[in-house]
């Protein structure tokens, strides 16, 4: 009787508790937030309502990070997208990492856009963020249209026909077309939560 018992409250747990851990879906609203950037500004997914909006999951001691860095992936991306049009957001929920390491990251890579603050985790954890870079594209109604990997190429070693996942589907949106692939499986290190 009482194995009977834990099995119902266990499966009555389950549900809850996967829901729980995935609360950010393709084709649904995308998590509010407002976080701080690393010059202490604050930003929030509700004021770049209109916009097209990515966030990339980051972390300047990743190995993945750094070959996507040095490789310029992030920013030759970025620089094919209209800015009026398009909010690209980087987001950092390593636990130990404070603004000023992350400016000074910033600073030595010379990219432009905001580094959100998320230390405590609670923005990764609502979308689910797993690895660093994880990525998401969010259309101008707020909507969550793409989650996954950057491109197709975990290791860099394609020399030619990579799939920019991200650009495949900002295009997409920009043209008013369907997202073709609207995920796919993130590679790199995993998200340095705070434990």
């Amino acid at each position: 009787m009482k194995t009977l018992i834990s099995a119902v409250a266990l499966a009555v747990m389950l549900p809850v508790v996967a829901l729980a851990a995935d609360t950010a879906q393709v084709g649904k609203p995308a998590p509010a937030f407002t976080l701080k950037d690393e010059a202490g500004k604050e930003h929030s997914l509700a004021q770049y309502k209109g916009k097209i909006v990515v966030l990339e999951w980051t972390n300047s001691d990743c190995p993945f990070v750094q070959r996507h860095y040095t490789a310029n992936t992030m920013q030759k991306t970025l620089a094919g997208f209209d800015a009026k049009k398009v909010v690209w957001l980087a987001v950092d929920s390593t636990a130990s990492h404070t603004p000023d390491k992350v400016a000074a990251w910033k600073k030595e890579k010379g990219f432009t856009y905001s580094v959100l603050q998320d230390a405590s985790g609670t923005v990764g954890k609502s979308y689910g963020a797993k690895t660093t870079p994880h990525m998401y594209v969010i259309d101008e109604q707020g909507v969550l249209r793409y989650a996954g990997a950057i491109d197709d190429d975990p290791r860099g070693n394609k020399k030619e026909g990579t799939t920019n996942y991200v650009k495949t589907a900002v295009d997409a949106l920009l043209s008013g077309k369907p997202v073709p692939a609207t995920s796919s499986e993130p590679y790199g290190c995993s998200v340095k939560y705070k434990s």
